[in-house]
């Protein structure tokens, strides 16, 4: 699986939003420069983000971004969906609309396996509980094993 720059950014910029809730409105300038994201990228990314209702915009001096609902309530898998699509694909596909034959017909259950991971972990964690460095225990367990932090 690769997290695009858009959903890290995407991520990012939530997270930022979800640490200074009771800040008033944050404005993209301060989110990109305390997130070191290019200004004009992470304009857009917010502009999806707001389409997808994930936060809200406040034009005028006062004006910013803001999460729509509370980070309790905010998944980092829907914050991924909203800016990227499906979590995980195959050429763009997603995995039920796949075939294969022969030696390769037990791939679509692997991908099938692989999604079904990937959604646990993703929508089992919400902003508030990155922002707060209090990941779900079952999530903090997977990075115990000395190899989940080793590239093969």
């Amino acid at each position: 699986m690769r997290i695009s720059a858009r959903a890290d950014y995407a991520v990012r910029a939530a997270l930022q939003l979800a640490a200074s809730r009771s800040d008033g409105p944050l404005k993209a300038e301060a989110i990109a420069d305390a997130q070191d994201i290019p200004h004009k990228f992470l304009e857009s990314i917010l502009n999806d983000m707001r389409r997808g209702g994930l936060v809200l915009s406040q034009r005028g001096g006062n004006g910013g971004y803001r999460l729509a609902r509370p980070a309790e309530s905010i998944s980092i898998a829907d914050v991924i969906r909203t800016v990227d699509g499906p979590l995980v694909s195959v050429r763009g596909v997603r995995p039920p609309d796949l075939s294969y034959t022969g030696p390769a017909e037990s791939l679509l259950p692997l991908w099938i396996a692989l999604r079904s991971n990937v959604r646990e972990i993703l929508e089992g964690v919400s902003l508030a509980d990155v922002a707060s460095a209090q990941l779900p225990a079952y999530v903090a367990a997977l990075t115990d094993a000395p190899k989940a932090w080793v590239n093969p």
